[in-house]
Formats: C-alpha cells, structure tokens, sequence
C-alpha cells in the first residue's frame, strides 16, 4: 500500500507533458488559420487581377488552401477529443491518488493500533513474570545454596575416606530431596489456590461461568459460580412454558474469545517457507487472519477471490495441511497441531464465509461455484 500512493504521482506527473503538448498544438492550429486565410485574401486579390492560365493556377491554388482549412478544422476537432480525454484521465488519476493516500493512512492507524495493543500486553506478561520470578527466586536460592554446601561436604568427607559419614550425609542428603519436594508439591497447591482466590475475585460480579476442555470441538457446560445465580435446570431450555417460569424475560448469552489455533507456514505462494515458528490462524465473522506476534502475514475479509480448502498435495502432514488464498498473489499452505483443529477451521470458516454470501472451496472446485 505506501507504494501506490507515488505511482500513482508519477502518472499524473507524466500526463502533464500530454497536456502542455496538446496546449502547443493548439496554439499552433490558430496561427495556421490565420495564415491560410491571409494566403487565401492574397490568392483572390491575385485572382481578380490575373486572366488566362495564371487565373486557372490562382484558382488551383485557392482550393488546395481550402483543402488545407478543411483538414486543418479536422486537426482541430481531434485536438479537442485529445484535450478531453487528457483533462480526463487527469481527474481520474487525481482521485485514484487521493483514494490510494487515504488508503495508506487507514492501513498505517490500524498498524500502529495493533502494535500499542501488543506493546502494552507484552509490558503486562513481562511485569507478571518478573514478579513471580522475585518471589520464587529467593527461597529456592537459600535451598541451593544449602544444597551445595552439603554436596561439597560430602565430597569433603569422602576424599578424607570417612564412608561412615558419608552414608549420613547421603541419608541427609535424600531427607532434604524429599523435603524439597514436598515443599514444591506445596508451593504449587499454594500458587494454585492464588490463582482460583484470583479467579473468584475477577468473576465476584459473575454469575454463570464456563467448563470443559478447551480444545476446537470440545462441549463446554455453563455452570454457576455464585449463590445467587439461578440454578439452570429450573430454567427453561425448549420453546414452551416452562412449570416454574423463574427465567421469564431473561436471556442467558455466553461469549467465547480465541486468539486464533496455532499453525505453522509450509509453502507461501506456491513455494516451501524456511521458516518452522508458530503462527495464528484466527477465523472471525467478517475476515481471516493469519499473524505471527505483531506481524501480520495475511488479513482479508471474505469475498469470492477468497479460496479455502484441505491440501490436496502428497506427504504425512496432508490431513492437518490447509490451502488458504487471502487474495490473488498471496497463498498459503498450512500446518495445524491435528486433524481436528483443521477441520473444525474448515467447518467454522465456511460457516462464517456463507453468513456473507460467499462460498469458499479449493482451486479446482469450479463446479461447486
């Protein structure tokens, strides 16, 4: 996109020689009427005092400088065509620029949304890390160094070749390994117990929450998660009046987010990517994503020069291989963790793709369209 805004520049700045051209020919058109009309004032003035053969040639003459008016009107008219098109085809191109910059603008606000977006969730995730690593950090540093204490007391005792007290610091050594696991069983129940103590604060204004595995396919139950949330089997769930109609006027609405499954890039345009990092294919309502951090590799809403499909190629990753074409130009081959998540990216694809009107199948699938 920021290099059509200057082609676009450098047509206008190309059509302007046209211009200037056609303002010189049409310059040059009026001084040629002007000389054939002084010509054809001088030829009648010879005509009316010459008689015989020379009258015959000034007659000659006078039509052939007639002719030339004609075809010189001619000259005139398809100037004038030339001068509206070129008046034209500058306008068009003047919006086409205008239309090209506004363009570059909108993609560069968006771009720079999505990098403060990331930025500040990136500063989140390190703040959070930081802090846990100071407060894990320093009573796991007093057990280590504890640890090569005893480890190099030993090593002490044995090179003075006292084995007696070296099986008792190998009984202390195991007591303090069991001791350090139990700590760390502890610590871990403890960290667990803060995060649920966390959870249960963030969802206080919650009433229903949602369980299950969190994987593509997966069936996840509503579930309460306060005292004051209505049981949901008092509840209606079948268009018709309900015994004890507690849920009247109510609707329960569960919202599911996704940061996209993860896939990894085996051919781009037709040709295999170096590359092996994870990426985000993420399948929205009105378009698909395909992004890797803060880069986004491909971005385009549904449309008919959009095609989606299983790969259709040889090899053992073909039944977790999918072909995406974002645009004309711009394909990919890609990876996902199983068959499942491919499919359901199919599915769910598809689904969204028909709710705007637009079918998506594979390159070779023209008789479904």
């Amino acid at each position: 996109m920021t290099r059509v805004s200057p082609e676009f520049r450098d047509e206008v700045q190309a059509v302007w020689p046209v211009s200037a051209d056609a303002k010189l020919k049409e310059v040059a058109s009026l001084e040629g009427h002007v000389l054939l009309k002084k010509l054809r004032d001088a030829l009648e003035y010879l005509k009316g005092r010459l008689a015989g053969r020379n009258k015959e040639d000034v007659e000659r003459a006078i039509s052939m400088v007639e002719a030339l008016a004609v075809k010189l009107t001619q000259k005139e008219g398809e100037l004038i065509q030339e001068k509206f098109e070129v008046k034209k085809l500058v306008n068009f191109l003047k919006q086409a620029s205008e239309d090209a910059k506004k363009l570059v603008n909108q993609e560069k606000s968006f771009a720079c949304a999505e990098i403060e977006s990331a930025r500040a969730v990136v500063q989140r995730i390190g703040e959070a890390l930081e802090e846990q690593e100071k407060n894990q950090s320093s009573g796991k540093q007093q057990e280590m160094e504890g640890l090569i204490e005893e480890v190099q007391e030993a090593r002490r005792i044995k090179l003075m070749h006292q084995p007696r007290k070296v099986v008792d610091m190998e009984h202390e050594l195991r007591e303090l390994r069991l001791q350090i696991r139990e700590k760390c069983t502890i610590s871990l129940q403890l960290q667990n117990e803060l995060a649920m103590s966390m959870k249960n604060e963030e969802n206080g204004s919650r009433f229903y929450e949602l369980n299950g595995a969190e994987n593509l396919g997966s069936i996840l139950r509503i579930q309460t998660c306060s005292d004051e949330a209505v049981e949901l089997g008092k509840c209606a769930n079948k268009c018709v009046y309900a015994p004890e109609p507690i849920d009247l006027g109510r609707v329960l609405q569960a919202d599911i987010g996704s940061n996209g499954l993860k896939v990894v890039i085996s051919q781009m345009n037709g040709r295999n990517y170096s590359s092996h990092s994870s990426h985000f294919f993420h399948i929205g309502k009105t378009k698909i994503k395909l992004s890797r951090g803060w880069i986004t590799k491909g971005r385009e809403s549904y449309s008919k020069t959009m095609q989606l499909c299983g790969f259709r190629g040889g090899g053992n990753l073909a039944a977790k291989s999918l072909f995406w074409q974002s645009r004309k130009g711009q394909s990919f081959v890609l990876v996902f963790e199983s068959e499942r998540e491919r499919n359901g990216a199919l599915i769910l694809a598809r689904k969204y793709a028909s709710d705007s009107n637009v079918l998506l199948a594979g390159p070779d699938d023209d008789a479904l369209l």
